[in-house]
């Protein structure tokens, strides 16, 4: 008797769904799925858990100049207020890019050892501009050096070297 209430209620099913209107459909294709990381400016803060990136979706970046001016500004005072901060510290600089690498020119010593969150905020924040300015280049290939004008080159440096996981 259970048998026949099981095949009744199968066949009952069947029914249904043959009878509700949809028609069965091959694969529709709707493009590449989202891949990586998603474009647009960020920019790298600190937070008591590491570094944490901001996006900046109205940021205009004419130029890898103009991120360090931008990360120099700091977080916003929400963004304050929510525990981020900044610590990079520069003095005078000069960056230059080209491809994948990007270049720090500082005029003195470099304050940071260069394995801290203050380079981190800066290699992170440049990596991501130079794949703003330049789409073909993604931000996780960028490879940022800071040569200070006393004292050892550092890097080159990936935003990776950086981001606990």
């Amino acid at each position: 008797m259970k048998v026949w209430r099981a095949a009744l209620g199968i066949a009952l099913g069947g029914l249904l769904a043959v009878g509700c209107g949809v028609r069965p459909t091959g694969v529709i294709d709707a493009g590449e799925p989202a891949t990586g990381l998603s474009r647009g400016m960020r920019l790298y803060y600190v937070s008591d858990t590491g570094l944490r990136a901001v996006p900046r979706p109205d940021l205009e970046v004419t130029n890898i100049a103009s991120v360090v001016k931008h990360l120099t500004l700091g977080p916003s005072p929400a963004e304050l207020r929510g525990g981020l901060t900044s610590v990079v510290d520069l003095g005078g600089y000069g960056v230059s890019a080209a491809g994948r690498e990007v270049t720090v020119e500082l005029d003195g010593a470099y304050r940071a050892t260069g394995r801290d969150q203050g380079t981190g905020q800066l290699v992170c924040s440049l990596a991501r501009g130079q794949a703003v300015l330049e789409p073909k280049v993604g931000a996780d290939d960028v490879e940022v050096v800071i040569r200070p004008a006393r004292g050892p080159q550092l890097g080159p440096f990936k935003c990776a070297d950086f981001l606990t996981r």
